[in-house]
């Protein structure tokens, strides 16, 4: 071995030695400044109390709790800004006497919101008592136009009214699908009406629903679920028996006995007694929350109307209760008798019934005693006369 390649293996030796050294100081020297950095306890943003530096008066700055900022802490003591969850808050015989300011108040964001399977729907709007309902549910909104358009073709051939509602997710609640309406839904309900006055639905019409429904559905880019339609037919059959047992009318005529009735005066008798033409030419009397009551028609084959009193005559004329649709029956009963004798007095006319024989106290009282009791077979059987049901039903 020639001394060249003797002083390059020691150069080489001296180097390695030289690179192990250096690595050892290098590490020795990290090794000091975690173990320092680690010895000085870090604030965590979790955990512990928020710090900002301030001005000391003397002269060096301290640490101390930053009022004018709240972190999320875990700590539940230390959260003032951290609203907790809303809790019933028992009543007792003394809350009422509670000042407004000491009572808990309860913001929009604290007040449970209700989903669709916890908000019942408005039995006015819909009812499986009266109902045949397709409940569809859809992935996206669809517009109330949309909803209303899609089987209209089909859904015309039906005899039975259609009723539609949505759930409206901003007032979580179900309302009506309304075709002018800019509402978009994705929950929808639609019903077939089973009965009204014309009789039950037919098993075509069903067919014709049910077809209908499942169709709107696929055009919704949704699912339908209908009730089976055997069980609906029955459910319709029976329900038409039992309005045709309740459903009656009660008339109280007045007849003349030699002269006729003016139209004018007639006019003013109704007038007086709160009573308005309406657009079938009756004379109509509403409670205050303006629901029809009862209503004095003419006998004869002419309306009543605003232009046509002044020169109209008539030898009759008639109140006629509709007791499936009208509430607390028995009281409108004599209500409407009362103001008939009234008309008859006024008019020199009588009071008779349909027979023509005169109607006297005795005789209203079984017509009274019938009318509560249909109504209350309509209130056993969930149809409460006067209410929606009852008036959708007796249509």
């Amino acid at each position: 071995m020639t001394d060249l390649q003797m002083g390059l293996i020691g150069l080489g030796a001296a180097a390695v030695v030289g690179v192990l050294a250096y690595n050892k100081w290098q590490e020795h020297k990290h090794r000091k400044l975690a173990e320092t950095l680690l010895s000085a306890r870090q604030a965590d943003v979790l955990l512990d109390e928020p710090t900002t530096v301030v001005a000391d008066d003397a002269d060096g700055m301290t640490a101390g709790p930053d009022p004018g900022r709240f972190e999320p802490l875990l700590n539940p003591a230390a959260r003032p800004n951290v609203v907790p969850a809303a809790r019933p808050v028992p009543v007792d015989d003394d809350d009422e006497a509670l000042p407004a300011s000491a009572r808990p108040a309860r913001t929009d964001e604290e007040r449970p919101v209700k989903t669709i399977n916890e908000v019942t729907t408005p039995l006015y709007l819909l009812s499986p008592t009266i109902d045949y309902i397709a409940a569809i549910e859809v992935s996206e909104p669809a517009a109330a136009y949309q909803i209303r358009e899609a089987q209209r073709a089909a859904l015309a051939r039906l005899g039975k009214p259609v009723h539609w509602i949505g759930f409206n997710e901003q007032e979580h609640e179900w309302e009506p699908i309304l075709e002018e309406a800019d509402s978009a839904y994705r929950h929808i309900r639609i019903g077939l009406q089973l009965v009204d006055r014309q009789g039950p639905v037919r098993d075509g019409d069903l067919s014709i629903f049910h077809l209908a429904m499942q169709d709107l559905a696929t055009e919704l880019m949704g699912f339908a679920e209908l009730p089976l339609r055997e069980p609906a037919l029955r459910i319709a059959s029976q329900l038409d028996e039992f309005c045709a047992g309740v459903d009656i009318q009660i008339g109280v005529n007045v007849i003349s006995q030699g002269q006729v009735f003016p139209g004018t005066k007639l006019r003013a008798l109704a007038e007086s007694a709160g009573m308005i033409i309406d657009p079938e030419g009756r004379f109509a009397r509403f409670d205050d929350e303006g629901r029809l009551l009862y209503v004095l028609i003419n006998q004869e084959t002419q309306g009543f109307s605003a232009e046509s009193m002044r020169t109209l005559t008539t030898h009759g004329v008639t109140f006629l209760l509709d007791v499936p649709r009208v509430a607390n029956g028995d009281r409108v009963l004599i209500q409407m008798v009362e103001l008939a004798r009234r008309f008859a007095d006024a008019l020199h006319g009588a009071l008779v019934d349909d027979n023509r024989r005169p109607l006297s106290e005795g005789s209203i009282e079984p017509i009274r005693r019938q009318v509560v009791q249909y109504q209350t077979a309509m209130a056993t059987r969930q149809v409460p006369a006067g209410g929606a049901l009852a008036c959708r039903l007796f249509s």
